[in-house]
């Protein structure tokens, strides 16, 4: 059987007879019986605290009465047993609620989410980072929770440092037994928005689930936000595990509780420029559960000024006018690849910007658990924060830049006949891409509700190539296909793949599908115009940087 609630075993202790089936299980379970021992000591200090005998009334005025140059007037108090027996209960169960929160070891015993116990069931969704905070005594247990229509939504722990804030959480039935948890935040009503000090909403919260877990998870990493002071955790949730209802709840939270655990090293002198892609950085941050890297990339002004000519060369070939060029040419941007090494020279964290096959990791490598980018003022500028795990002795780190990225305008084009694509597919390679068109046809295209019934159907024109991907390969970007009248039409990825798997050449296999839409009759010709490119350059020199006070 799955180990037994912390209710469970708690009521196993005050009557064992009426819990026999726990018994077997606590005979055998070494973190039950923690648990157990946990509640049976409890037991002990009560039942000791409460044996024990009570003071003179008098006592105090007798004292006081030898404290010299003070005078006590005697006071005769009535005696109320009762009080004194409710105040000693009352100090234990404080004395196990802020153990609770900030020891430990008595927050194993008690369990959550974030506890070691829990480390197989929630593996996918609880990472080292939030165990290492745990075992700090960065997790409070607040226990909020609301009812509607026979489930609770409980919201358990907090976990709090200044790079990330996340929440446990459990859906309850009447009888406490743990429920789905899955909140389906992208595909249903339900709503978790986070409020800061000043008012403002911000959208960055993300949510885990796993199967047959008793937990969720809610997280919104802070490395972003780095002038939130106070947060409010607001849920709005109108289905949980598939019943409808209300449950509104609202978690407030201080994300500088533990500010002085952090500790930032600034990195703005740093910056160089390579292959026609500058990187500034700007800072990196030590907290118990995450560090956090963040930079800068961006075109040198050479370079900015050669694409943006590009862009309005490929405008004029293919029609398109300034305001639609965003819906047709998609985003030219910068990013690098790194690795951080440690004092002793090994890697210990790798970022690979580009497909999985452009350089080999080492086992050990640690890449970001999470990587997010914000587009800035200038073209091909782009804001990098990226997370990872905490490593023991990981606070002496170098940084080692590996090569740069650039997607840029491309002129390339390949001309094909979808009539005659069955018989005669059409193959071309591009920059280490070699692709075959394998089909070309309309089809339909099902819009669906969130219960999946089918509300819109629409026809459109679906583009299906293969084939494979050499290891140095340029990534092939947006494509626009122009018909025989000159006319142009956006194309959409959809379910592009690239496996590990090679093919008899000793390339990646890869499959790219397109979807246009509003291509009301397919022409003879299409032309495919390849419109964005990303390029990767490896570092002229090897450049370094240190993430430590010198």
């Amino acid at each position: 059987m799955k180990c037994p609630t912390v209710d469970k075993l708690s009521q196993y202790v005050d009557d064992r007879a009426e819990h026999t089936d726990i018994a077997q299980h606590v005979s055998n379970c070494a973190q039950c019986q923690r648990v157990v021992e946990a509640f049976e000591g409890e037991q002990q200090f009560i039942k000791e605290t409460l044996q024990t005998p009570m003071l003179p009334d008098d006592f105090t005025s007798k004292v006081l009465d030898q404290l010299e140059p003070y005078e006590q007037k005697k006071i005769r108090q009535k005696s109320r047993p009762w009080k004194r027996i409710l105040l000693s209960a009352a100090g234990v169960m404080l004395a196990l609620g802020v153990s609770a929160t900030l020891s430990p070891s008595f927050a194993d015993w008690v369990g959550g989410m974030f506890s070691p116990e829990q480390a197989d069931s929630n593996g996918a969704i609880v990472d080292d980072g939030l165990r290492m905070a745990t075992d700090d005594g960065l997790v409070e247990r607040v226990n909020l929770e609301v009812m509607n229509n026979g489930l609770t939504f409980k919201v358990e722990d907090v976990v709090t440092d200044s790079s990330r804030v996340a929440l446990s959480f459990q859906v309850l039935n009447k009888n406490g037994e743990p429920q789905d948890t899955q909140l389906n935040l992208f595909e249903s009503d339900n709503k978790i928005t986070v409020i800061d000090q000043d008012g403002k909403i911000n959208d960055s919260i993300s949510d885990g689930w796993q199967q047959d877990s008793d937990y969720g998870i809610i997280e919104m990493r802070l490395g972003e936000h780095e002038a939130l002071e106070k947060i409010t955790v607001k849920f709005d949730l109108v289905e949980l595990s598939g019943v409808k209802g209300n449950w509104e709840l609202e978690v407030p939270i201080d994300v500088t509780k533990y500010k002085d655990l952090t500790t930032t090293v600034a990195l703005q002198d740093a910056t160089t420029n390579q292959h026609g892609v500058t990187l500034q950085m700007k800072g990196m941050q030590f907290a118990p559960s995450l560090n956090d890297l963040a930079y800068e990339t961006g075109f040198t002004q050479e370079e900015q000024a050669q694409v943006a000519q590009d862009i309005q060369q490929l405008q004029n070939r293919l029609g398109i006018n300034s305001e639609e060029a965003d819906d047709y040419l998609g985003n030219y941007e910068t990013a690098i690849e790194y690795h951080i090494d440690n004092e002793d020279k090994k890697t210990i964290y790798n970022h690979d910007y580009g497909p999985f096959f452009t350089r080999d990791s080492q086992p050990g490598d640690l890449t970001p658990s999470q990587s997010s980018s914000n587009e800035g003022q200038q073209l091909g500028q782009m804001i990098w924060h990226q997370s990872f795990i905490p490593q023991q002795g990981d606070r002496k780190l170098t940084f080692v830049l590996d090569g740069v990225y650039k997607t840029v305008p491309t002129d390339f084009s390949v001309t094909f006949k979808p009539k005659e694509l069955k018989s005669k597919p059409v193959t071309f390679e591009y920059e280490g891409n070699f692709i075959t068109i394998k089909k070309a046809k309309t089809q339909e295209e099902y819009s669906l509700e969130k219960s999946l019934t089918p509300i819109n159907r629409e026809t459109i024109f679906m583009i299906e190539m293969e084939g494979g991907i050499e290891a140095d390969a340029s990534t092939i970007g947006d494509w626009v296909l122009v018909d025989d009248k000159g006319n142009a039409y956006p194309t959409y990825g959809d379910g592009s793949t690239t496996l590990v798997e090679k093919d008899k050449n000793n390339r990646y296999k890869t499959t790219m599908n397109l979807k246009v839409y509003h291509l009301d009759e397919v022409p003879e010709e299409l032309t495919l115009h390849l419109v964005s490119v990303t390029r990767y350059e490896e570092a002229d020199e090897k450049w370094e940087v240190p993430l430590y006070e010198e």
